[in-house]
């Protein structure tokens, strides 16, 4: 295998493509929602080409602060698998604008990092007869929005894409006193309970209750909530879409703030829980100022009081 053990009509149909993989505007104010037209983030502008493959060469395990021990490349950059891709048999789902976003990491003179086991390296063989890089089983990429060793930019872009850990598992800190790596809160999970006043609703992962904020927009997608905003209302990071139970799935995003923080979207709209919500089942939010309510599975408001 080569591992080392140890003109313008193009134009418009490319247009057209983009159209429906991003959130866009929607006439149906009424509702106070945004039906996106959209999949998944991770999808690029289209470029005249992706970048060549590239060799990981000898792998080194860094350490981040958020996600704990996170696979790298020699050069320090970070490593990352996509769920949308499969280990058992090893196939990437990743290719044409997906693979100029997220470049492929090359199967060839790769070596396994320090402490890691030698044998989750492997190759997979792509659609263009190209080898990859796998780790246990999982095809492995770059981003190109990763700049320097150790940013993590790419970590639950679309709620698709995470880092690995040296295991091949999504990179994730192990919670205080575990003896087993935990899901971090960006994997935590968003689902749905059902209130006597509010019906199905979403809630986050500790079955907090999720809610939207008017201002806020879909499109662009925007968050109005700053600065103190945000501390009484704390962003929804971003989620795996796996594990979201019972939410819709088309505009179902992540949001690049201006704070540096990465907040889920649903339907496009950006997601909060409530500091004054307690305990799980907890609605206290419902309807503060006008402009605090739940949200409903397809992203809608919940405007009942």
């Amino acid at each position: 295998m080569g591992i080392k053990r140890g003109t313008t009509l193009a134009a418009a149909v490319i247009a057209v493509a983009l159209a429906a993989t991003a959130c866009g505007p929607n006439d149906d104010k009424a509702a106070d929602y945004v039906k996106p037209a959209g999949a998944d983030s991770y999808a690029a502008p289209a470029a005249e080409g992706a970048p060549a493959a590239k060799s990981a060469g000898q792998l080194a395990i860094g350490d981040n602060a958020q996600l704990g021990p996170v696979l790298t490349d020699a050069a320090g950059l970070t490593l990352y698998r996509f769920d949308k891709d499969t280990a058992k048999p090893p196939k990437s789902n990743c290719e044409g604008d997906c693979a100029k976003t997220w470049p492929v990491v090359a199967a060839g003179d790769v070596t396994a990092a320090a402490g890691m086991d030698p044998s989750l390296l492997g190759e997979v063989v792509r659609g263009d007869g190209t080898k990859q890089l796998t780790v246990a089983g999982w095809p492995a990429y770059r981003f190109n929005k990763d700049a320097k060793a150790g940013d993590v930019n790419g970590q639950g872009v679309g709620g698709v894409w995470f880092a690995f850990a040296p295991d091949g598992k999504k990179a994730a800190k192990a919670a205080p006193g575990a003896g087993t790596p935990a899901q971090a809160d960006a994997s935590a999970g968003l689902s749905v309970a059902k209130d006597p006043k509010l019906g199905d609703h979403i809630v986050d992962g500790k079955g907090m209750t999720v809610y939207r904020f008017k201002p806020d927009t879909a499109w662009p997608m925007e968050s109005k909530c700053t600065g103190d905003c945000v501390a009484k209302w704390p962003v929804v990071p971003p989620v795996d879409k796996a594990n979201a139970k019972g939410i819709v799935e088309k505009g179902y995003s992540v949001l690049d703030r201006p704070d540096g923080k990465k907040q889920q979207a649903v339907d496009c709209w950006p997601v909060y829980t409530f500091t004054g919500d307690k305990k799980p089942g907890d609605i206290n939010g419902q309807g503060v100022g006008g402009t605090w309510y739940a949200v409903s599975p397809e992203g809608k408001l919940i405007t009942v009081q």
